[in-house]
């Protein structure tokens, strides 16, 4: 399957999956957890990694959010507290220090992390000196491998070359940067002002620093976006050329998301504005060079994401696409969401709670999940197709013992009407995601998804486009 697409999709395509969708960082998806998944059952799945010898042979993730910000960004749906209060981040530091102590308690020190990820909020509300605290804390706990990936998000408003200096001396390698749009109006609507030529400089001191991948975060439909707007900030992103962007649509979910009933719904762009800005920049970016990666990553040919697409490499987790083996990921921090083996667990979403939980000597978690069989194959199928783009039958029959057309009859006979549409081909060897279907490879996704088939309530999830 490949990457790029050889002619534009047709805006009629890009309004017919105009509808809501998971983004499957993870099958089953983090809102079917239930709180019936407490403590207990999550120190019984480290104790089944520490005791189990292929478990153990494989490397960790490690996710940490960090949810301070200074100032609050009206379309934000992060878990984050906002204040200017910087010793806050002292206390936060002690308690991940008591987390990461639970969790070498029942794994032993030494665990090898092949990749890390520290995001918000905004990490780089962290001074200098934490942030160096918090990483001889993980290096003192963990083994950090040499050829890992150790990103961070960080916010242009809070960082300069000299803080770039501290990144690279503690061994990070990726750089995240939130630009969401470059146009003044739309910044001043969404409370975030940040000037390009600020961006600009810190990309370039960046490479100056030799960081091996520079991603952009981008989002339209915000208010006050138009499609000439937003070509505007397309042109201006390719100027800087950074290694990877990721182009989000934005949701308004106002009666979830409390900061985003600051927005005017007037000033929203409609919905074939959007699809129009979505068009424009798959187009911008493809012409430009980039590989369309999958859901709403570009990335430049020579970048290690575009590689292990072409390699069939690619992973998926609660981060996103990932170039790191299959692995389990400990998520530390308040909100953290993990992966151990087959389960899946999620911190608890208040400071006040998150802190109560480890002053009482116990783990964090408060809701989770265990996988069922039926999730494991339909996780199998789901991840295959967002990753490689294909289902190979024999693949899932061998490794899960089941007949996958009589196991999935009802979503193979589903899949003819997206063949139909272009977006599948199907054959006696499996499924195959079109060029044109990639981009819509979350559709193709959904027809696996049995609790969606039982549950038809999609207003919880973004857009697909």
């Amino acid at each position: 399957m490949n990457a790029a697409v050889a002619e534009p999709v047709s805006v009629d395509l890009l309004r017919r999956f105009d509808v809501p969708g998971p983004r499957y960082t993870s099958y089953p998806t983090a809102d079917r957890f239930v709180e019936a998944f407490e403590v207990e059952d999550y120190t019984q799945a480290l104790k089944q990694r520490r005791t189990g010898a292929a478990a153990m042979a494989l490397p960790l993730s490690l996710y940490i959010h960090i949810p301070f910000c200074e100032s609050l960004c009206y379309y934000c749906a992060c878990n984050k507290i906002i204040t200017r209060h910087h010793e806050r981040a002292a206390s936060y530091l002690r308690y991940l220090s008591r987390e990461v102590d639970l969790h070498t308690a029942q794994l032993g020190l030494g665990q090898v992390v092949s990749q890390l990820h520290l995001g918000g909020g905004s990490p780089t509300f962290m001074a200098d000196a934490e942030l160096r605290e918090l990483m001889a804390m993980l290096r003192r706990n963990f083994t950090l491998t040499s050829g890992g990936e150790y990103s961070i998000e960080i916010d242009p408003r809070t960082v300069d070359a000299s803080r770039l200096d501290t990144l690279a001396e503690l061994g990070f390698n990726r750089l995240s940067l939130g630009v969401q749009d470059f146009d003044p109006a739309v910044q001043k609507a969404v409370h975030r002002i940040q000037p390009y030529e600020q961006v600009s400089t810190l990309i370039q001191s960046a490479r100056q620093r030799k960081f091996s991948s520079v991603n952009v975060d981008l989002i339209y439909g915000l208010p006050r976006q138009s499609p000439e707007s937003f070509s505007r900030t397309l042109a201006q992103v390719l100027e800087l050329r950074p290694d990877r962007i990721a182009l989000y649509a934005y949701a308004h979910l106002p009666e979830r998301f409390k900061p985003q009933r600051r927005l005017n719904p007037v000033e929203l762009p409609s919905a074939g504005a959007k699809v129009a800005m979505f068009s424009t920049s798959m187009t911008a970016f493809i012409g430009a060079g980039y590989v369309y990666v999958g859901m709403d990553h570009f990335a430049l040919p020579s970048d290690s994401l575009a590689v292990a697409k072409r390699q069939g490499r690619l992973h998926r987790n609660f981060q996103g696409y990932s170039t790191q083996p299959d692995c389990d990921l400990i998520g530390l921090g308040v909100s953290a969401i993990g992966r151990i083996g087959a389960t899946y667990s999620q911190n608890a979403k208040t400071l006040e709670e998150y802190c109560d939980f480890l002053d009482q000597g116990r783990f964090a978690v408060v809701r989770g999940l265990g996988l069922s069989r039926d999730d494991l194959v339909r996780r199998a199928v789901i991840m295959a197709l967002m990753c490689q783009g294909q289902v190979l039958f024999e693949s899932i029959e061998l490794g899960y013992l089941i007949v996958f057309r009589s196991y999935f009859a009802s979503e193979m006979e589903a899949l003819k009407e997206l063949a139909d549409q272009g977006l599948v081909t199907l054959d006696e060897y499996g499924i195959h995601v079109t060029a044109t279907g990639w981009f819509f490879v979350r559709a193709v996704a959904m027809v696996f998804d049995r609790y969606l088939q039982t549950d038809r309530t999609r207003a919880r999830f973004s857009k697909i486009i």
